[in-house]
């Protein structure tokens, strides 16, 4: 396996977890290929994309059903936004695009409700806290452990999300997902030059019904996709080139 020079993702954990994926895949594939697939498993940039490609070779990828848990993400935008003003993380609902891990996180402060009112070099750091999150917590277990329970949290407010689907509601969740594969992601995918990456998604009962454009950023913003973009690309390369 040829990796593309990557400085955040420990090749180890990268190792381990794309074929554990790849094996949970196969089994997915040979025994409930119409499933709602939910990968939490890091570096979720690039295993996504090693789900996608197992349930590709076995004919079975049905893009509307795979979906990267980028929850954690947008619990927090709200909670650390909550932290820097002294409010409710209840109270916001912060857009987070992009992927799941260090830059490739893109907080949309600039489309918060309701609005975050930060002077730049605060928000700038609670951007930096969003994305580097999980930094504090292996330093805080002194490098013996990671993100738990906030991750099990995350996963289940999504497959929460998913049963009120299945159940007949039509809910809105970001997540990280083919975007050429879903309704409304293909014209998205064009513009950023990526196929996978983290958005809105509408979900109705059959899976992903529509990707949703996230509009206008602030200029600050639109640099930081940039960066997003440029790393998510490696990540994805990541995922596609293992053999």
């Amino acid at each position: 396996m040829q990796l593309p020079n990557r400085t955040k993702i420990s090749y180890a954990l990268w190792d381990t977890n794309a074929h554990i994926i790849r094996s949970i895949f196969t089994e997915v594939a040979a025994t409930c290929p119409k499933a709602f697939c939910c990968v939490v498993t890091n570096p979720v940039n690039s295993t996504v994309p090693v789900a996608a490609e197992t349930l590709k070779r076995a004919g079975v990828f049905d893009p509307t059903r795979l979906f990267g848990v980028t929850t954690l993400d947008v619990v927090r935008a709200s909670t650390f936004a909550a932290h820097a003003t002294n409010t409710d993380p209840k109270a916001y609902k912060v857009p987070v695009i992009g992927g799941h891990s260090g830059a490739t996180i893109l907080p949309l402060y600039s489309q918060a409700q309701p609005p975050v009112t930060l002077d730049e070099e605060t928000l700038a750091a609670v951007i930096n806290r969003v994305q580097f999150g999980g930094d504090e917590i292996v330093k805080s277990k002194q490098g013996a452990g990671s993100a738990t329970t906030c991750m099990a949290y995350a996963g289940f407010r999504f497959v929460k999300a998913i049963l009120a689907a299945m159940g007949g509601e039509t809910v809105t969740e970001e997540a990280y997902v083919y975007l050429p594969g879903v309704p409304g992601g293909e014209e998205i995918a064009a513009k950023l030059g990526v196929n996978y990456f983290a958005v809105k998604i509408e979900i109705g009962k059959t899976g992903a019904s529509k990707a949703l454009s996230f509009g206008e950023v602030s200029e600050n913003e639109r640099k930081l996709l940039g960066v997003a973009i440029e790393g998510l690309k490696k990540d994805i390369a990541t995922g596609l080139a293992l053999e």
